[in-house]
């Protein structure tokens, strides 16, 4: 079972891997996007923990519904609500339990994906986060790591895809061999994940 320390180390490893890799993300997004992606979520990560110090979230569905709405109104863009609204959808999935099982946890992601599908109007195969979230999800039924490496292999997917959604879509047959930079950020959450939980 898993408590709400558990999800804030999730949050807070996030929060190190994005601000490790923001470069790089603002790297991909640069031919493809404006250029601020990495900006972005390491300005909304950087307040997710900020916000889990000072407000105290004591379920892990708390604990997600906070990260949600702190990126909602901290990061720019579409990142924002795409983000916040898969960790606030995953929260109020798992409710007010003070502990939730892998199991929970894993029904409770595939209802935030659903819902970050619906509010971009995107699916696997479009060049977006769904590219790596998806996969990623479906692998959590097998393990953590197994989740992270799905997201990854994902993201990595994205390279030969033409953009269908989002800014990148704009570029037409431009978009073609450029990794996507949200598919990239979704599979530094996932690999977040499997990184605290093999820390358990």
């Amino acid at each position: 079972m898993r408590d709400a320390d558990f999800f804030r180390r999730w949050m807070t490893t996030a929060g190190a891997a994005v601000e490790r890799e923001a470069d790089r993300l603002t790297e991909l997004d640069s031919p493809i996007g404006d250029a601020d992606h990495g900006s972005n979520m390491l300005r909304g990560f950087t307040a997710v923990r900020t916000a889990l110090e000072t407000e105290p979230a004591a379920a892990p569905g708390a604990v997600l519904a906070l990260a949600g709405r702190t990126l909602i109104s901290t990061v720019g863009g579409a990142s924002g609500p795409l983000y916040g609204t898969l960790l606030r959808r995953t929260g109020k999935e798992l409710g007010e339990a003070a502990e939730v099982s892998d199991e929970a946890l894993r029904k409770a992601l595939y209802t935030g994906v659903g819902a970050v599908a619906r509010l971009g109007g995107a699916a696997p195969g479009d060049k977006t986060m769904l590219d790596a979230l998806v996969p990623g999800v479906a692998a959590l039924s097998d393990s953590y790591r197994a989740a992270a490496d799905a997201a990854e292999n994902g993201a990595l997917s994205t390279v030969p895809m033409q953009a269908r959604k989002g800014r990148a879509s704009y570029l037409g047959e431009r978009s073609i061999g450029h990794q996507d930079p949200g598919a990239t950020s979704a599979a530094l959450l996932l690999g977040a994940l499997a990184d605290v939980a093999d820390a358990e």
